[in-house]
């Protein structure tokens, strides 16, 4: 059994039409969501890829692992997935995007040499790399890799000093000129490489190419795409394939705009809000975003097809997620901040193989997911046991192998957790908060989404009543009662252990039975009471 798991970078649920998008069809998608499980309720533990991805890499809440944003080292010595797979003989590789910024000052601290292959793990988030490429530009940080794909533009006669950047995010103006895709209104215009030659296109390729290459050892591929991410630019003939007639209506109010809260006026107020709050902007985004999606679709039949013609869709798992969304204008705002649905709710389809799953198959589900379910799930598909005391997640194999009649009878989790540290945002200036205080924490239960707010008085939305979150009932009185009980969730998941990883519940449990450490006897009066415990004197002492 191996497992393929794919991550799209970016990618909302609903511009997917097996989520009910009918703006765009995506049947490649789709039809993997027929050979599985749909999970309509997935959240992430932040809304930004770095710390996203930490999670989902650690099966940990993002305070726990403590990469709470974009470059910001995950520690050494934090288990990763591929650590707890290695365990068990399974290969654990990687194919496009992680995001990771290796903690460079404590290898250096421990000793650890990055080219060794402990330090490449180490620099990896656990992964053998058969091929890193983070979607930037390896010119400005050589730390982010991308150079098998300029390597690959040059030999297939797409040269220049940076080929990304030169072919893949780069623009044909109506006149022949060049247009950079980072400007968006060149969002149109068809990017200059080919679409058989895009970073999908090729990432598919790749993903290919490593599972052919496998043998008789399991492994779990993590295939990882950098799209619909910006730069928000693709390939003919997908460039112009949707105009603004297909977008769905942009999802804000006059409520917001006129919010109390401090945070969220801030908020709106940064430059990225203001310019996808823009209709114009808008119009001719979203369309290429639309687009990017379309052709990640059409990779995903290419890849299916080779999982059908080569019967790997028999021994193979197959993972389809992505790492966040993106607002494009919701809520007044651009990127991917905050914890609205748009943003920190993502797609999460999981096809699995055995014959267990097949009451499932076309199925979906409302329980609550976090994105911290996926490692334990991979490690009880591949026979091992989740480490409790080091993974916050729970299996989703309850939910694959039960009918959904009966889905009821699981004891599942009563609500998620999301958060964000915006230390680095401009916002925080605005609102005057020390980097220190800087942070929000999503609690989210299925009905009231509650968003703690260090200094500041806190959100709450009913997404039973206002299910496209444009009231905010943090201030209103008649809603104290359910802030209090939100509050109190949020207080129990903070006194959790999050940092106690060394030790197993079994070991303590059998340190507690076992009583006084060997060789110390604490208490004791005389050697009736050592007798009575099964204790006695050492040796050397005489009767």
């Amino acid at each position: 059994m191996n497992v393929l798991w794919i991550m799209a970078d970016q990618l909302r649920f609903d511009y997917l039409s097996c989520y009910g998008a009918k703006h765009i069809d995506t049947p490649n998608i789709d039809a993997l969501a027929q050979r599985g499980v749909r999970f309509n309720r997935t959240y992430v533990q932040s809304p930004i890829c770095g710390p996203s991805r930490m999670s989902f890499y650690t099966g940990r809440y993002v305070r726990s692992h403590g990469s709470t944003w974009n470059g910001f080292p995950l520690r050494v010595g934090e288990p990763t997935l591929g650590d707890h797979l290695r365990e068990l003989g399974v290969k654990c590789s990687l194919v496009g995007k992680t995001h990771m910024t290796p903690d460079e000052e404590g290898m250096q601290r421990l000793g650890i040499d990055p080219e060794s292959t402990i330090g490449a793990l180490v620099s990896q988030c656990g992964f053998d790399e058969f091929v890193r490429d983070d979607g930037t530009n390896p010119t400005i940080y050589p730390g982010r890799r991308g150079e098998d794909y300029d390597q690959y533009l040059r030999d297939h006669g797409m040269d220049g000093d940076n080929p990304w950047e030169e072919w893949a995010n780069t623009a044909l103006g109506p006149n022949g000129e060049l247009r950079s895709g980072w400007l968006l209104e060149n969002a149109p215009y068809a990017a200059r490489v080919p679409k058989e030659h895009s970073e999908t296109a090729w990432l598919t390729t790749r993903g290919i190419e490593y599972i052919e290459q496998q043998g008789d050892q399991p492994w779990l591929c993590h295939l990882s795409y950098i799209k619909p991410h910006w730069p928000y630019l693709v390939p003919a003939p997908y460039n112009d394939m949707y105009s603004p007639a297909d977008l769905p209506p942009v999802n804000r109010s006059q409520t917001e705009r006129d919010s109390d809260h401090p945070l969220m006026q801030a908020w709106m107020s940064m430059r990225v809000s203001e310019t996808f709050s823009r209709d114009d902007v808008r119009d001719i985004v979203a369309p290429v975003y639309m687009g990017l999606i379309k052709e990640l679709d059409d990779q995903m039949g290419r890849l299916f097809d080779y999982l059908e013609s080569s019967g790997r869709f028999n021994d193979t798992m197959v993972i389809f997620c992505s790492d966040h969304g993106d607002n494009m204008g919701d809520h007044w705002m651009g990127e991917k901040d905050l914890f609205h649905d748009c943003s920190a709710r993502v797609p999460l389809i999981v096809y699995d193989p055995r014959s267990s799953a097949d009451v499932t198959r076309g199925t979906n589900t409302d329980k609550l997911v976090e994105g911290i379910d996926l490692a334990p799930t991979f490690i009880e598909f591949f026979g091992g046991q989740p480490k409790a005391h080091i993974l916050e997640g729970r299996s989703l194999t309850p939910l694959l192998s039960t009918p959904e009649s009966q889905q009821q009878k699981i004891q599942w989790r009563t609500h998620c957790v999301s958060e964000y540290d915006y230390s680095t945002r401009e916002a925080r200036r605005t609102v005057n908060v020390d980097q220190s205080d800087a942070r929000l924490v999503m609690v989210f239960d299925g009905r009231w989404k509650y968003i703690y707010v260090e200094t500041m008085r806190p959100m709450l939305f009913d997404l039973k009543t206002d299910p496209n979150e444009l009231n905010d009932l943090g201030a209103h009185p008649d809603y104290a009662d359910q802030l209090a009980t939100m509050r109190e969730l949020h207080f129990d998941w903070t006194r959790q252990h999050h940092s106690r990883i060394t030790r197993s519940a079994e070991t303590i449990e059998a340190m507690t039975d076992d009583g006084e450490p060997q060789g110390i006897l604490i208490g004791y009066v005389n050697e009736e009471e050592l007798a009575a415990k099964g204790y006695k004197l050492p040796p050397h002492v005489s009767d």
